[in-house]
């Protein structure tokens, strides 16, 4: 059950990074490195995500919260 959930997962991530990345090729077609960043970023907030759906000790839910809002701020300021 733990790899077919991990793979879902995986493949979420994927799909996550290839819409952000057609989203992004749109608006910095010429600037790489703030692409790149970007996907860092999109990747990152995935990540932090999927540890908030299982996290059950509320001291991390709380530091993966804020990770998340960092993340999204950081997004915010690329776009």
């Amino acid at each position: 059950m733990a790899r077919g959930w991990e793979s879902k997962s995986i493949e979420s991530q994927i799909e996550s990074a290839e819409t952000s990345n057609q989203e992004s090729s749109h608006h910095d077609n010429h600037d790489p490195e703030r692409m790149r960043r970007r996907q860092a970023l999109v990747l990152s907030r995935s990540r932090v995500l999927q540890q908030l759906e299982v996290s059950q000790n509320p001291r991390h839910r709380e530091m993966l919260n804020q990770a998340l809002a960092d993340l999204e701020a950081q997004l915010t300021l690329l776009d």
